[in-house]
């Protein structure tokens, strides 16, 4: 019968043993320089709310589509659309509203596409005040006479006569240049929204006095974020789209009381929807149930 060879089973054990300390421990690997791709989910949400919060400062949508487009999203605008709902659904702080605000405001911004950067045509002067193309990109180039040195016309330097002809020699001094300062888009408000439709709901499938809400941009896409402010004698009470995705992400409801008249806006601006109360529905057999309304707004 052959014996176990403990000695060389402890010797293995040993040196995986310090194998793993070493590699685990002393010198653990580091990644280094790796792309926004192969960031955890929870991260990926951090570095869209990180573009979104630079959109909103500084307007630049070309380089918010340049960095969005690092995290390889298969769709950038319905990523953003998702995060704001879970944002908003997860957190009721005012800071996470305001994340979400931002994170909906750039979805918004790149699904209508409506930011058109100026660009210049890019230019110079030569020293005889010639104009010539230049090869740079968005970069307007101009001459500044403040710091511009031209070379001496050889007809205004004194020749004084001598016996050997002098040779003058002109020095040609390269013109400076300044670049002008480019301009900074400044996004604007978008346009309020119109209230395209309101009905009454008579369906005993849904809960009594239902409302529903519906919010669509310009483009009939949903929009999610969008806060609703509902108002009724002695009180008032917001509420946001996007919350019940399975409904779609510019669904909104809340359940009206029983005898109390209420008005609805939307807190960006909107068309007014007031007089709202709960509607009597009547059945097929002629039984009496309480209804609800529904509401669509849309951008113009």
């Amino acid at each position: 019968m052959r014996r176990i060879p403990w000695g060389m089973l402890l010797a293995l054990l040993a040196g995986l043993g310090l194998g793993l300390v070493y590699a685990w421990t002393i010198s653990p690997a580091r990644v280094i320089d790796s792309q926004p791709v192969a960031l955890r989910a929870d991260f990926k949400d951090h570095y869209r709310s990180a573009i979104a919060a630079a959109y909103s400062a500084t307007g630049d949508l070309a380089r918010a589509q340049a960095r969005l487009s690092l995290l390889g999203d298969t769709d950038s605008i319905e990523a953003l659309n998702a995060q704001a709902q879970r944002m908003l659904a997860s957190n009721a702080s005012g800071q996470s509203f305001n994340e979400a605000d931002q994170v909906v405001a750039l979805a918004s911004a790149l699904d209508q596409n409506a930011v058109n950067i100026p660009t210049a045509t890019p230019t110079t002067r030569s020293a005889d005040n010639t104009p010539d193309a230049v090869n740079t990109a968005n970069v307007v180039v101009t001459i500044n006479p403040a710091t511009s040195t031209f070379p001496a016309s050889t007809s205004e330097i004194p020749i004084e006569p001598t016996e050997t002809p002098q040779t003058i020699e002109t020095q040609t001094t390269p013109v400076a240049a300044t670049p002008r300062p480019t301009r900074t888009f400044i996004p604007t408000a978008g346009s309020p929204f119109k209230l395209t439709g309101q009905e009454s709901v008579c369906d005993p499938n849904l809960p009594d006095g239902l409302l529903q809400v519906l919010v669509f941009n310009s483009n009939r896409r949903q929009m999610p974020g969008i806060e609703i402010l509902i108002t009724w004698e002695g009180g008032a009470e917001n509420f946001f789209t996007g919350l019940k995705p399975e409904l779609g992400n510019g669904y909104a409801d809340y359940i009206m009381s029983p005898d109390v008249i209420y008005t609805l806006q939307l807190r960006s601006g909107s068309d007014i929807a007031s007089g709202l109360t709960i509607p009597t529905c009547q059945s097929p057999s002629g039984d009496a149930f309480s209804g609800g309304i529904k509401l669509t707004f849309q951008e113009p």
